[in-house]
């Protein structure tokens, strides 16, 4: 199965595009995977927020298959412990979808199109992170998910 992660605009701080740049590398040992970043909306100050996520939602879609099983990173999602996350990637790889992909909307969120479109939700916490952050917390998530199905030491309990 391929794994996919998209996201809407460039990270702008150089310690989190490092360590997505090193977990990235550590997740593609285990499974094939994608990082799509998407441009962000131009002229985005002289738009509304329902036009900013209609424009990221085109963009979105366009980089899903039917195919896909979609996992939005969302406030509302489930939240999982390291290992129950572990568990949700084995059952999709199990499921005999084409593709996994994870997404990671901009600075307000989904519009409507994407939340239709989405298999599941997931939420990383309670807490409020900005979705540069958050890149970088899920990637070294998957990638500590994927050591655990292979039972590797990277995790503690």
């Amino acid at each position: 199965m391929k794994t996919k992660l998209i996201y809407v605009g460039k990270t702008g701080k150089s310690f989190l595009t490092e360590g997505e740049k090193e977990y990235t590398k550590r997740v593609k040992r285990y499974t094939s995977f994608e990082v799509v970043e998407l441009p962000d909306v131009k002229n985005a100050k002289k738009r509304s927020e329902v036009e900013i996520k209609a424009i990221e939602a085109e963009s979105i879609l366009k980089k899903i298959k039917p195919s896909d099983y979609v996992v939005l990173l969302d406030e509302k999602g489930i939240e999982y412990t390291s290992v129950e996350f572990s568990s949700f990637i084995q059952k999709q790889f199990n499921s005999g979808a084409q593709g996994l992909v994870f997404v990671i909307g901009g600075p307000y969120g989904f519009s409507e199109d994407v939340y239709q479109r989405a298999n599941d939700k997931l939420a990383l916490s309670k807490l409020t992170f900005s979705h540069q952050m958050v890149r970088m917390f899920f990637v070294e998530q998957l990638y500590r998910g994927l050591t655990i199905l292979k039972n590797e030491p990277y995790h503690h309990q």
